[in-house]
């Protein structure tokens, strides 16, 4: 097993809408971004949605998140695991980040998606019990991970469209 831990978010201000992962993989932790992994197709899919370069330098990514009002985040701050995959987490080493004050600095913020159900599953557990907002909007949508192979990128893409049908 071994030690994972999150990065801070990517969030301006006046983000309006947050993405939640579990926890990076290891190619992520290595490079010390968000969804690093070449097959991973958050990036594809974010640079379709907002139109951006997904080669684009990984600053240049983020800023285009930020002006787009959108904001990524990991619902663990730490975990124990071998290897990158969500299946894998030791249960009992789950440390959630601290997303009631994280909202609260972000009020903003009334919609969440999840990217794939290890992440929904833990924001379930161990952050709905003590978050007080009911304002906000919450739903899963397919992981971007190479690993979920079950839907291609396209499919995956259209799912992941519904982040601009409502409202953004």
């Amino acid at each position: 097993m071994s030690f994972a831990r999150s990065f801070p978010p990517i969030a301006a201000p006046d983000a309006e809408i947050l993405i939640l992962g579990s926890m990076p993989g290891q190619v992520s932790l290595a490079a010390n971004e968000y969804y690093a992994h070449p097959r991973n197709g958050f990036w594809p899919i974010m640079s379709a949605l907002f139109r951006f370069d997904a080669r684009a330098p990984y600053r240049e990514r983020v800023d285009a998140l930020k002006v787009a009002r959108i904001a990524v985040w990991d619902v663990l701050y730490s975990c124990t695991r071998p290897g990158s995959l969500d299946s894998d987490i030791n249960p009992d080493s789950l440390i959630a980040n601290d997303m009631a004050s994280f909202l609260d600095e972000h009020p903003a913020i009334n919609r969440i998606y999840f990217n794939g159900s290890k992440a929904e599953s833990c924001f379930r557990k161990h952050i709905t019990p003590s978050l007080q907002t009911t304002s906000v909007y919450f739903l899963r949508l397919p992981s971007t991970s190479p690993a979920h192979a079950a839907l291609s990128l396209e499919r995956k893409l259209t799912a992941w469209q519904i982040i601009l049908a409502e409202g953004h």
